[in-house]
C-alpha cells in the first residue's frame, strides 16, 4: 500500500555475514531505509583512516613497537585478544601512552596518562600534531616524498598550540607536550583506539587527526608501526549485498539524505528512521524488521525511540533472547546463536576470517540468514538468495578457491601484512599519497582538515548549562556484558548485579552520597538511576555511568524495566551530528547527579 521505502531494516551488533544479508535483502525488496551502529562503533575511524592514507592502519604488535598509544578503549573490558597483545608487547619493553578520561588497568603501566575531559580528543590529537610540527619532530623525508598538503596542516595547527588546547581538554599544556615528543620519538609507534573517539560530534575528523599523527612521523607501514593487512573476499562486498540493486535515484530519497553524510557510506542513521516514524519527515515509516538490535538500550534518546517503536504499524525482531525491543514486536523471531549454524566470521579488529560450525540445534531458532532467505521466498524474492547456507558460504568462499566444507579443514583464513606497501606504488588516494589535506573532502563539502568543535551540550558550548548542570557524563560496559546482551544470564550477572554510576568522592561528599546509594542521572530529556561507587579513578567534574541497563527479572509487563537505568534516556538524537558520518553526541554532556 505504501511502497518499499516504507518499511526500515535495523541491524544490530557486528554479525558479519548476516548484517550483509539483511542488506542484501533491504535491496532487492527495495527499501533504502537500512540502518546499523557503524556511525558510532569503528567506521568513523575506519573510513577516516582510508580517506587519508588509503587503507585502515593495524598496530604491529610482532615487532614490537617501540611506543603504544592506548586511546579511548578500555581492552581489558572491550576487546580482550587487543589486551593480551598490549600486555606481551609492554612486558617485551615498548613504553605506554594512555589517553583516557578514567584510570583502568594500563594506566598503572603507562609512562603517561593524559586524562582528557570527554568528548575532546581531536583537540588533542590536533595539540600534538602542533607540537610535533612546531618542534620539527615529523619525519621530513616521509612527509616530503609521501604526504601532500603540509604546509596546509602546519599553518592550521597553529591554532591548537598546547596551552590553547589544555584549557579545551583539561591536559596541562607540558603533559600535551610531553606525549607529543614521546610518540614522535620513540619509534616505531602505534595506536589501540577504541569506540570512545567514535561516539561524539568529532568522530570522524579525530579518526582523520590520528590518521595524520601515524604519517608526519613516519610510522604508517612500519615494522612495529602501522601496517597494512590485505585479506580478499566478498564478506562485506557491493557484490554481496547486491548494492546495484537500489537504483540511485531511490536510495537518494533514504530518510537522512538531508545530512548528506560520506556518498560512500550505504547505511542509514538509526535518529532518521525515528524521525521519519514520529514525524513522518521526509515521508512515514510504518514498519520495521530489527535483527540482533536492543534499539531501546542503544539508541540515543530513548524516551523518543520508544514512543517511535509503538508507532509502528507492525514491528517484527529476530533475536536469540527476549529483550525490551522485541517485547514490543508484534512478532518475534528466535535466532540461532552461533552455535547452531555454520558460518565465516570476519573477526573485528584483527585480519582473519574464521570457520563457525554448527554443534547443536535448539527447538525452532534458525539463522538470520536462514529467516531472511524463507521470507525472501514468500515475497517472491527467491532468486536473490541460495537454496540453502552451505552454496552461500560457498560463494563467498570462491575467490579463495575453497568451498565451506574445504574451508572446515581450513579453520581459518589470515591476511597478509604489507610492510610499507606503498612504495610499490603509492597510496589507495586520489594522489597516490596520504592526504594531509584532503581536496577529496573538499570536493565533497566537508573540511579538509580537522577542525575541533565543541560538543552540542557542554559548559562550554552553553555557559547557562553550569547551574543546572554542573558536571559532565560518559559511559562505558564492564567485562560481563557485550552492548545490551547478558544481563539476563546468571553466571555473567553474578558478577555484575547492579548498574553502577562512579563518583569521584569529593564530589560525592559536596552532593551527600555515599558508597552504594541509589542516585538520579539527570539532563535535559530525563533521568535514570544508578547505584553509587565512589572512586578516585576519574576527574571529579565527570561522572562515569554503566551502560546498556535493563532487568529481565522484572517481566514482559514492565518491559524489562528498560527505562529505569538506560543510559540513553540522557542522550539526544537531534543534531548537530558528525558532518561526515552522522555520528550522534553520547559522551561528555553536562548532567547533575542527586539522591533518590
Amino acid at each position: 500500500n505504501y511502497g518499499a521505502e516504507s518499511v526500515a531494516f535495523v541491524g544490530g551488533a557486528n554479525k558479519g555475514v548476516r548484517d550483509n544479508y539483511l542488506v542484501r535483502f533491504a535491496n532487492v525488496f527495495g527499501s533504502p531505509n537500512h540502518t546499523w551502529q557503524g556511525h558510532v562503533c569503528f567506521m568513523p575511524r575506519r573510513m577516516a583512516s582510508v580517506i587519508t592514507c588509503g587503507f585502515d592502519p593495524l598496530p604491529d604488535y610482532e615487532f614490537p613497537p617501540a611506543c603504544l598509544v592506548v586511546w579511548g578503549t578500555h581492552v581489558l573490558e572491550s576487546r580482550i585478544f587487543s589486551y593480551y597483545d598490549t600486555i606481551q608487547s609492554l612486558d617485551r619493553g615498548t613504553r605506554l601512552i594512555v589517553v583516557d578520561p578514567r584510570r583502568m588497568e594500563l594506566t598503572s603501566r603507562a609512562d603517561l596518562w593524559l586524562q582528557l575531559r570527554p568528548g575532546t580528543d581531536l583537540a588533542l590529537a590536533l595539540g600534538m600534531i602542533n607540537v610535533i610540527v612546531n618542534e620539527g619532530l615529523f619525519d621530513e623525508a616521509f612527509v616530503n616524498n609521501w604526504a601532500v598538503g603540509f604546509d596546509k596542516l602546519r599553518a592550521h595547527v597553529q591554532d591548537y598550540a598546547p596551552e590553547k588546547v589544555a584549557e579545551i581538554t583539561w591536559v596541562p599544556a607540558e603533559m600535551i607536550r610531553r606525549a607529543a615528543r614521546f610518540y614522535a620519538t620513540n619509534k616505531p609507534a602505534c595506536f589501540q583506539l577504541g569506540n570512545a573517539i567514535d561516539n561524539n560530534i568529532n568522530s570522524f575528523q579525530t579518526g582523520r587527526a590520528i590518521s595524520i599523527l601515524r604519517a608526519i612521523t613516519g610510522n604508517l607501514g612500519a615494522p612495529g608501526g602501522e601496517v597494512q593487512w590485505v585479506l580478499q573476499g566478498l564478506l562485506s562486498s557491493p557484490e554481496l549485498r547486491l548494492e546495484n540493486k537500489m537504483p540511485q535515484d531511490k536510495w537518494e530519497r533514504r530518510v537522512e539524505a538531508e545530512h548528506k553524510v560520506l556518498p560512500m557510506l550505504r547505511e542509514g542513521l538509526p535518529q532518521s528512521i525515528v524521525k521519519a516514524i514520529l514525524y513522518e519527515d521526509p515521508y512515514p515509516i510504518r514498519m520495521a524488521y530489527i535483527q540482533g538490535c536492543n534499539a531501546l538500550l542503544s539508541w540515543p534518546n530513548a524516551q523518543e525511540t520508544f514512543k517511535a517503536l509503538n508507532k509502528l504499524e507492525f514491528l517484527a525482531v529476530a533475536d536469540i533472547f527476549m529483550t525490551p525491543t522485541a517485547a514490543l514486536a508484534d512478532i518475534v523471531l528466535p535466532a540461532a546463536t552461533y552455535l547452531e549454524f555454520d558460518s565465516i566470521v570476519p573477526l573485528p579488529y584483527y585480519p582473519v576470517h574464521q570457520v563457525q560450525q554448527k554443534v547443536t540445534e535448539v527447538a525452532e531458532c534458525w539463522s538470520d540468514c536462514r529467516m531472511l532467505t524463507q521470507l525472501a521466498k514468500r515475497l517472491g524474492l527467491g532468486e536473490y538468495f541460495w537454496t540453502d547456507e552451505e552454496k552461500a558460504l560457498d560463494e563467498i568462499l570462491k575467490p579463495w578457491g575453497l568451498t565451506f566444507d574445504e574451508f572446515r579443514k581450513v579453520g581459518a583464513i589470515l591476511g597478509s601484512k604489507q610492510y610499507r606497501s606503498y612504495e610499490k606504488g603509492g597510496f589507495e588516494t586520489p594522489s597516490r599519497k596520504v592526504e594531509l589535506y584532503s581536496d577529496q573532502l573538499k570536493e565533497l563539502g566537508y573540511d579538509p582538515l580537522p577542525i575541533y568543535h565543541e560538543p552540542p551540550e557542554t559548559q562550554y558550548s552553553k555557559p547557562e548549562l553550569a547551574e543546572e548542570y554542573p558536571l559532565l557524563f560518559s559511559s562505558c560496559k564492564w567485562l560481563p556484558f557485550r552492548h545490551s546482551g547478558g544481563k539476563q544470564i546468571a553466571t555473567l550477572r553474578g558478577s555484575h548485579p547492579e548498574p553502577v554510576v562512579m563518583i569521584h568522592p569529593e564530589t560525592a561528599g559536596k552532593l551527600s552520597i555515599k558508597e552504594g546509594d541509589w542516585v538520579y542521572i539527570e539532563t535535559r530529556r530525563g533521568r535514570m538511576k544508578q547505584k553509587a561507587r565512589l572512586s578516585n579513578d576519574l576527574d571529579p567534574r565527570v561522572i562515569w555511568v554503566d551502560y546498556a541497563w535493563w532487568f529481565p527479572e522484572r517481566g514482559v509487563s514492565e518491559l524489562y524495566g528498560w527505562a529505569e537505568s538506560n543510559v540513553n534516556v540522557l542522550t539526544d538524537n537531534k543534531p548537530p551530528f558528525n558532518q561526515e558520518m552522522g555520528s550522534t553526541n553520547l559522551r561528555g554532556i553536562a548532567c547533575r547527579v542527586y539522591k533518590t
